[in-house]
């Protein structure tokens, strides 16, 4: 049996960083971000790692070689990646495509796949020497757009670890340059699906006219200290599999019983989150639900796209509402959340950024989720095979430590499908959470005050 990862302590040693530029002379030009691109919420880096198994087939090949030149040949076709963001009047963002590179980094670490343990999810150990911050990198403005990592394991097998300027891409977005690295890392010639820029679609109308209602984007002042502290922050992992989501389903009425795993899930969290922070009754909680709006513009955005098509809608309700009322009442808000979400809520963002300065959303008293379930991280093979796992490196990333989650396809010890949930919390609000937690998968209602020595090692 693997050692827990927790207690896994092992040495990366790393190359100096190099710039990794297309292997063909590219267009020098400006791109002007979409104005969903640009706004306040997306300007940070945000973290991807993909773990491999050693392939006999591939035995000789070198994933370092191999992986750099189809980097730069991928970059041939998406450029842009290559360049440096600018702003302009207005805070408005555009690439200037430079082909100064991306960043590279060539490693080796004394370790083995196996070693991470049989369930392979965040939070993942040493993962800043799988990822190093080369110094100066992480600005938004003037910095490389993607920083990319590659480690040989000991086993044979070995890492692929990436960081990306979000206002870029989405998961999506990454995803299919991601997989274009991969087609070209396995013989292709070309992409299967070639990029396509057209960031105008989702830019303002002429003039502005925001239509929808964006609570999003409420100024909220953060009167009692409620956004998440960043010291003594607990990281921790659970596991959905069928008995758990089966036990969550149980616990709604029937006509919400053909809700979507992700509602469900996201009632799950919001209401369980909430008691665990101990907010005042009357306070406004918030529930952000990432929704993907490419399918839902007439005509939909083209196949190849790969910018930020996605918006923030909430559902906001008092602590003292979430923590009193049956599940069903947090999964019905969060259902018509995504509902609300069509191609004029689209328009009515792009609009409203334009207006606004571009904000941030709103995070006092918020939480975010993001489903890539369906992005396709672990299906992006270099020729060594799907990855062991693929997707976000750890929860809470973001300008403010703690606020997001991804919901990520995993499986457990048993083999079975599910989704892992990295969470970060406060220490002492993470073992509230967890008691919660495990009363609503057993059905019955635990009080925080309730003691309890139970550890999640299910989930």
């Amino acid at each position: 049996m693997a050692p827990p990862p927790s207690s896994l302590v092992f040495k990366v040693n790393r190359r100096e960083p190099e710039l990794l530029v297309p292997s063909k002379p590219t267009p020098h030009e400006f791109k002007l971000l979409s104005d969903i691109d640009d706004q306040d919420g997306l300007r940070f880096h945000i973290p991807v790692i993909q773990f491999y198994r050693y392939d006999p087939s591939m035995k000789g090949k070198d994933p370092v070689k191999v992986i750099r030149e189809a980097i730069g040949k991928t970059l041939v076709f998406y450029y842009p990646f290559a360049g440096r963001l600018r702003e302009g009047p207005e805070r408005k963002l555009m690439v200037e495509c430079t082909g100064e590179g991306v960043l590279f980094i060539e490693a080796d670490a004394d370790v083995s796949l196996e070693d991470f343990g049989d369930a392979l999810q965040p939070p993942f150990p040493c993962l800043e020497d799988l990822l190093f911050d080369v110094p100066g990198s992480t600005s938004v403005l003037n910095s490389a757009l993607l920083l990319i990592q590659v480690t040989r394991l000991s086993c044979g097998g070995f890492i692929f670890a990436l960081r990306l300027n979000h206002t870029m891409s989405d998961a999506p977005g990454l995803v299919q340059f991601m997989s274009a690295v991969g087609e070209i890392a396995r013989g292709a010639q070309a992409p299967s699906v070639l990029p396509v820029w057209e960031r105008h679609l989702l830019n303002a109308r002429n003039p502005p006219r925001v239509t929808c209602t964006h609570r999003e984007y409420d100024e909220v002042a953060d009167t009692k200290g409620t956004i998440v502290p960043l010291d003594d922050m607990a990281h921790q992992s659970f596991f959905f599999g069928p008995s758990e989501i089966s036990a969550l389903r149980s616990l709604v009425p029937p006509h919400l019983s053909n809700c979507s795993t992700f509602e469900l899930l996201t009632a799950c969290l919001w209401k369980c989150r909430t008691i665990a922070l101990q907010p005042e009754p009357e306070e406004e909680m918030r529930m952000i639900c990432i929704v993907n709006g490419r399918a839902r513009f007439n005509p939909p955005l083209p196949t190849g796209y790969y910018g930020n098509g996605f918006v923030f809608p909430v559902a906001v309700a008092t602590a003292g509402e979430l923590a009193q009322k049956p599940l069903g009442f947090a999964l019905e808000l969060i259902r018509e959340v995504k509902r609300s979400v069509n191609e004029e809520y689209m328009r009515s963002v792009a609009d409203l950024m334009v207006v606004k300065g571009r904000p941030h959303f709103t995070v006092v008293r918020s939480y975010l989720v993001s489903d890539v379930t369906h992005a396709g991280f672990g299906e992006v093979d270099f020729g060594w095979g799907k990855a062991a796992y693929g997707g976000p490196a750890k929860g809470g990333v973001g300008a403010i430590p703690g606020v997001a989650s991804f919901y990520i396809p995993s499986k457990n010890e048993k083999g079975e499908n599910g989704i892992v949930l990295p969470i970060v919390l406060p220490a002492q609000a993470m073992e509230i959470f967890i008691k919660e937690l495990k009363g609503m998968l057993q059905n019955q209602a635990i009080s925080s005050a309730t003691k309890s020595t139970f550890i999640i090692s299910a989930l």
